[in-house]
């Protein structure tokens, strides 16, 4: 099982948000997630579980209609099929998220649109 942590991991972009993966399987994804601030995963609803655990920062998650401001401490799951989203505030947020399964390529499109236009909801 692999060790590490979240300040061992961390690494910051500034196009977009910097997501490295700690560990996979074909049941679950493990990731932490370090954003700038601004920065996002867009809304989007794959067919996997996913629970986002904020390490430090301040931001938002979006859950279906919900928007939930987190911060450090906050732990959100959102079940699959549901609209999902991460953003951070007016400062860094880091996140430890784990999908069950790993969403595929194809359920990841509208994050890549997202992330290319610009859009935290596409």
């Amino acid at each position: 099982m692999p060790h590490t942590s979240v300040d061992a991991e961390r690494a910051y972009g500034d196009a977009r948000f910097t997501a490295r993966e700690l560990f996979r399987t074909e049941r679950s994804k493990t990731v932490c997630g370090y954003f700038e601030p601004g920065q996002f995963i867009p809304v989007h609803a794959p067919d996997s579980d996913v629970t986002v655990v904020v390490q430090s920062g301040h931001g938002v998650v979006r859950e279906g209609e919900q928007t939930h401001e987190v911060s450090p401490g906050s732990v959100v799951t959102v079940p699959a099929g549901e609209d999902r989203g991460v953003k951070a505030g007016d400062e860094r947020l880091e996140t430890v998220l784990v999908t069950a399964p790993p969403p595929t390529d194809a359920e990841h499109e509208p994050v890549r649109n997202g992330l290319k236009n610009d859009e935290f909801e596409p």
